[in-house]
């Protein structure tokens, strides 16, 4: 429960076409292939009913996270810093520290329409040697399981970013990004590049108020702007690294593919590349019965943690609560057998915070919840 990874079967489609392949008796160097391209474009019509261009479909044989990194380098060198909000994906923080690239975090501001996030008044910025300042206080969750967040897009602005990295849906509260943030930050960037992570979005729940915002699309293929996805969140096989980057910038594709090729890499891939195309291409009736899944799941979940949880997810599996009643995640391995994802790897605004993942056989689940909402072993 503590990592973003399904505790459920795979569409079996991708387990035969695995099985094929691997009867196959030579395992020679893969290419890319123009059908592969042109499938993406086909799921992004169907999923969530925009044209992609299939000339900006970049079948990358890497997680989306070494995505960051070989588009980080593609880019390089920066105008400005890197920037990203917190609370978000820890990845984002690892891959500029790795990189020894200087980024700033920026905390979410409430959505009813206040400027400052309530933060401990004590709380002062954090400067790290090699990565520069953290901007503003850690920000503290607005409250309630309906809350909300909105981009701190003035204060982006302002730092002058060379890259905005971004988690679309919100890695860790499960909250969709609107089509109208997405275009005002892609300005807000401007010239640098909004890479927006949307390795959940496929996972929008049925329910949701709106749809899922893809970056390239909203914002009509603007050159700063490039979205990341894969199949491994979506069909379970974050195994098998593949993914693949929507880039509409030819100038771009061409320095990423450059990037690629000095650390050995090309486009194309095999059995990740195969576990792709399957998922893809036969995938989505599976993904229908797993979104049911996935909200009856989060439904008993909000329900049994009650005030603990800060906001109702809109897409995946991820549930971000207040850890002030629950305990840390140190004391719920040992007191109470459940591991959950500890709040300060999302950055300063996640402290006293735990992830929850809900994609759970729902016996198991129901057990963890009992776990959890149990009186401490005395």
């Amino acid at each position: 429960m503590g990592v973003a990874d399904m505790d459920l079967p795979g569409p079996p489609a991708v387990g035969a076409a695995l099985r094929v392949r691997a009867g196959h008796p030579a395992f020679g160097y893969p290419v890319a292939e123009a059908a592969d391209r042109a499938l993406v474009a086909r799921w992004y019509r169907w999923r969530h009913g925009v044209e992609v261009d299939p000339a900006w479909v970049m079948l990358l044989p890497v997680a989306p996270g070494t995505a960051v990194r070989l588009l980080l380098e593609a880019v390089r060198p920066l105008s400005g810093p890197a920037v990203f909000t917190t609370p978000e994906w820890g990845g984002f923080a690892r891959v500029c520290r790795a990189a020894g690239v200087e980024y700033r975090e920026l905390p979410l501001l409430p959505a009813d329409g206040t400027t400052t996030p309530a933060a401990d008044p004590a709380a002062t910025p954090e400067t790290h040697p090699a990565i520069g300042p953290a901007i503003g206080p850690a920000a503290t969750p607005t409250g309630g399981a309906e809350s909300g967040f909105r981009l701190p897009l003035e204060e982006i602005a302002a730092c002058r970013p060379g890259l905005v990295l971004l988690s679309s849906p919100h890695n860790p509260t499960g909250l969709l990004r609107s089509a109208g943030e997405i275009r005002a930050l892609a300005r807000a960037v401007a010239p640098g590049l909004l890479v927006s992570d949307e390795v959940h979005g496929d996972l929008r729940h049925p329910d949701a108020g709106a749809p899922h915002p893809v970056a390239v699309a909203v914002t009509e293929g603007a050159a700063n702007v490039v979205t990341l996805n894969s199949v491994g969140k979506t069909f379970n096989v974050s195994g098998l690294p593949s993914c693949f980057a929507l880039v509409p910038d030819p100038a771009l594709r061409e320095r990423l593919a450059a990037v690629m090729a000095g650390f050995g890499l090309w486009e194309g891939g095999l059995l990740g590349a195969v576990a792709q195309r399957a998922a893809l291409a036969e995938g989505g009736p599976w993904l229908e019965g797993l979104l049911g899944h996935l909200v009856a799941a989060r439904e008993l979940a909000v329900a049994a943690l009650g005030s603990a949880v800060l906001a109702r997810p809109e897409a995946s599996y991820l549930l971000w609560l207040d850890g002030s009643g629950l305990g840390s995640r140190a004391e719920l391995i040992t007191e109470r057998q459940v591991e959950l994802a500890d709040g300060s790897d999302f950055g300063r605004a996640g402290s006293g915070r735990l992830r929850l993942n809900f994609a759970l056989p729902m016996d198991r689940l129901r057990t963890a919840l009992t776990r959890l909402t149990c009186e401490k072993n005395t």
